[in-house]
């Protein structure tokens, strides 16, 4: 697999992802559903943004692993939380897990009126291999 980051100005660099990734001969794709901070019971966390974060995180990285792909091949990433304000209150926690595993994502950060029953963020991934 190749990938190409497409990224014509500086600004974004601070902010963790990049403008577009390209892709050229992949051997797989994974299209990972929206995850949560749903816990093994299938039980919806009413925690705080911070702990919801860390636990959706957590979720994503066990759906990728279990299928065989690498974190820093996320090439699309898409945010929605129920509070943007609490969610960039703990943007740190995003840019550092971001940073540690060299992901060079696409990425939309959306608020969206409601999640599912007390959900306050989702992660929706592209991965390549």
């Amino acid at each position: 697999m190749e990938k190409r980051v497409i990224n014509p100005w500086k600004w974004q660099d601070a902010r963790n992802y990049v403008q577009a990734v390209e892709v050229c001969n992949v051997k797989g794709t994974l299209y990972v559903s929206g995850q949560t901070a749903i816990d093994e019971n299938g039980i919806s966390s009413d925690a705080d943004m911070r702990s919801q974060l860390f636990k959706t995180i957590e979720n994503l990285e066990k759906v990728i692993f279990d299928a065989g792909y690498e974190l820093k091949n996320i090439v699309r990433l898409n945010v929605y939380t129920t509070d943007s304000v609490a969610l960039f209150e703990n943007f740190d926690i995003f840019q550092t897990w971001i940073q540690k595993n060299e992901i060079k994502q696409s990425s939309t950060v959306l608020e969206v009126k409601s999640l599912f029953e007390t959900l306050k963020i989702e992660l929706e991934a592209t991965v390549v291999k």
